[in-house]
């Protein structure tokens, strides 16, 4: 069995969705905990950001499809009015644009409404203590959606590296290893001049605006593991 996480004061929620019936037994399920309580309801998202501003609340659990103003435009404005309130999604779909515009707008958990109610539960309780929480199937989307977004980067990273010279690609690796001018200067014996030309030639040829973006670039490319090896 599960433990749920624990919960020092009450934790006073707001939920939000536009369906009054699964709105009542989100809020019944919830006060079943003598820890939870729900301090006001809402059925758009203008309602929603309304209730925030008349009542003191610890968490906004929000549906994502609400006429009017949905759930993602209302989270937005929640970042900008209230950036300290944590927020979890909660919805009965799973449309992966949802769920990653959810957690870029800094959402702190994505829930289904066909969790069990001890898991939405469990997880109402470790948001309010500053985790995140996440429904299984939507952390598993996540975790592959990282790992092919990670493969597409050092893809494209590779292919940019791969346009460079070999002295480009020496600097380049220098840089990544968090050295200055100077240092790269001493290690592939240039002077700082040169190093200076061929840093405005690398970001100029990788499209990347300074150092640490060129370094994150030269990471993503496996560039400095292969300096290693080859060193």
């Amino acid at each position: 069995m599960t433990e749920l996480p624990p919960v020092q004061d009450e934790v006073r929620l707001i939920v939000a969705d536009d369906d009054d019936l699964v709105r009542a037994g989100i809020v019944a399920l919830l006060h079943t905990d003598p820890a939870l309580a729900v301090v006001a309801q809402a059925g758009d998202g203008h309602a929603a950001l309304d209730a925030v501003r008349r009542h003191r609340a610890d968490l906004m659990l929000l549906d994502i499809r609400m006429p009017g103003l949905d759930g993602l435009r209302t989270l937005e404005h929640l970042r900008h009015e209230h950036p300290l309130l944590p927020v979890a999604m909660l919805t009965t779909f799973t449309d992966e644009g949802y769920i990653a515009d959810a957690v870029s707008l800094g959402a702190l958990g994505f829930l289904l409404k066909s969790d069990g109610p001890r898991e939405l539960i469990t997880a109402v309780k470790a948001i309010a203590a500053g985790h995140a929480a996440f429904s299984p199937r939507v952390a598993r989307w996540l975790v592959r959606a990282e790992a092919t977004a990670r493969i597409r980067r050092g893809r494209s990273a590779r292919t940019l590296v791969d346009t460079l010279t070999a002295r480009q690609r020496e600097v380049l690796a220098e840089l990544a290893t968090g050295a200055s001018n100077a240092e790269i200067a001493r290690r592939l014996h240039l002077t700082d001049g040169t190093v200076k030309q061929y840093l405005r030639g690398l970001f100029d040829r990788l499209g990347t605006e300074n150092r640490v973006q060129a370094a994150i670039l030269a990471h993503e490319a496996g560039l400095p593991e292969q300096h290693d090896t080859r060193s």
